[in-house]
């Protein structure tokens, strides 16, 4: 089964892949910071593969308006065909409800045991989201789960041990389950692109070439949209 096969869940993970990293996010649209943060992390860990996991229904974004699932799935296929270390998976976008990362990676657990693999899960998460971690679906369980790969955001850079020790969800102890990967802090964000998209601005070099050319042939983010 190819590793960027559109349209499946927990079970195409091939039992070779026994580092994956994990990379959530409504992706709406997916940009270059995005890719430049998979790549950066699956080097960094020596990951077998990087899956990217739109939300169905991000639990931060409840009263917000986000673009349906089938666009935003698609424009990640795009974005990251012809990278064999990455792949995508409708995990979220086949479950019922909010899309909760303990959840998630409770069922990729299960799917990995079902095939009787020893496989490790690392949940890449930005240093300003680990900053609100505590506040998120059953904390010390994800990080059971998956090891934290903590990477770096324009203004909140990689927090210090004594951060960790004092902040994370199982204080000092859970420190062994956080790598920190100083990886290139782009300033792109979902928002800017549809904002620019929205005014009618450029988003070239913000955005995969057929990210873009998907966002203009379906009219996505134009003002009467949003």
């Amino acid at each position: 089964m190819a590793a960027t096969r559109p349209g499946v869940a927990a079970d195409w993970i091939e039992p070779a892949s026994r580092r994956v990293g994990i990379l959530g996010g409504t992706f709406d649209p997916v940009h270059f910071g995005h890719l430049v943060i998979a790549e950066e992390v699956r080097e960094a860990l020596q990951l077998d593969q990087i899956v990217f996991v739109p939300a169905a229904v991000p639990p931060h974004k409840l009263d917000e308006v986000v673009t349906p699932a089938a666009h935003r799935l698609a424009m990640v296929e795009l974005a990251i065909a012809g990278n064999p270390g990455f792949a995508v998976s409708r995990i979220e976008l086949e479950r019922d409800g909010p899309s909760y990362t303990v959840d998630t990676l409770a069922e990729l657990a299960t799917e990995a045991a079902r095939q009787a693999v020893d496989r490790e899960f690392y949940f890449i998460i930005s240093a300003e989201a680990l900053a609100g971690l505590r506040d998120w679906r059953e904390p010390e369980r994800l990080l059971s789960l998956a090891r934290l790969a903590v990477v770096p955001r324009p203004g909140a850079p990689l927090p210090c041990s004594e951060w960790l020790a004092s902040n994370l969800p199982g204080g000092a102890a859970a420190m062994e389950r956080v790598l920190c990967v100083d990886t290139v802090p782009l300033a792109n964000s979902s928002s800017d692109v549809r904002a620019r998209a929205a005014a009618g601005r450029s988003i070239r070099y913000l955005v995969p070439p057929v990210v873009q050319s998907y966002i203009s042939d379906h009219g996505l983010y134009r003002s009467n949209n949003q």
